[in-house]
């Protein structure tokens, strides 16, 4: 059953649509530094909370990445759009992933940021998943930020920083443990060559969470994916790089219009 998720838009009526997807822990403000550069070029841009997060209910979990991809394909069916260019950074790029598998003829696109499509060892995220719900998120939210951005950022940008982890701390814990759950169990690394949205990996060069290896991976797998690094930059490229990152999703976008 999906989640009718929160979502916001903005830019012109008639643009050509484009979702964004954000990572976990994170709400739609993540994607604040990509606003302006998309509507301004022409394109209606749909940015949602996973539900858990931000302002979308919070249903009881564990979720799985189908809940998540359902919840889209939902969102989607809501607004109207038949297909769409997505941009998913993290588990919203895992979300894209799976949709691209699931429900390709509602993609024209896809962009994939710092993401992964096997992010083990599974332990590790149930343990993460136990932490938050006994200690809420506000445990998890500093360590997690800090591997969002490379040091020097983090170190030029404090108050930056400060309004990332209070972002994380604010997820409801249910909403955080129950997508750790769908990164956990998470099946899409067999199904990425059958992939056929024309795609754009991008990783951070210093990102220690998923490591441009991840990316490559996935761009090797995808036919015809092309394949980037931005450095510096590290889990939220699209904060710490969002000149380059803008540059590279308009001209994906332009590209495969």
């Amino acid at each position: 059953m999906s989640t009718a998720v929160h979502y916001v838009i903005d830019g012109p009526a008639e643009g050509s649509p484009v979702v964004l997807s954000g990572s976990l822990g994170s709400d739609l403000r993540m994607w604040e530094p990509q606003v302006s550069a998309l509507t301004e070029a022409g394109y209606r841009v749909v940015r949602f909370d996973h539900r858990g997060h931000g302002g979308s209910p919070v249903p009881t979990g564990p979720y799985t990445l189908a809940d998540l991809g359902g919840d889209t394909v939902a969102l989607l069916d809501r607004l109207g759009i038949a297909t769409a260019d997505f941009v998913g950074l993290s588990l919203g790029g895992m979300v894209g992933m799976w949709l691209a598998q699931h429900a390709p003829d509602r993609l024209r696109t896809l962009t994939l940021c710092c993401t992964s499509a096997e992010l083990g060892p599974p332990s590790g995220w149930a343990e993460r998943a136990r932490l938050v719900r006994a200690e809420g998120t506000q445990a998890i939210a500093s360590a997690a930020a800090q591997r969002w951005f490379s040091e020097a950022w983090r170190a030029a940008n404090p108050e930056r920083m400060r309004h990332y982890e209070a972002m994380i701390a604010a997820t409801p814990a249910e909403g955080y443990a129950s997508c750790c759950a769908a990164i956990e169990t998470m099946d899409i690394a067999a199904g990425l060559t059958r992939i056929t949205a024309p795609t754009l990996v991008i990783s951070g060069n210093e990102d220690p969470a998923t490591p441009p290896g991840h990316g490559r991976r996935i761009a090797a797998e995808i036919p015809g994916a092309r394949f980037e690094i931005l450095s510096p930059g590290a889990h939220l490229a699209s904060a710490e790089q969002p000149g380059a990152i803008n540059d590279l999703i308009i001209e994906q976008l332009k590209d495969h219009a």
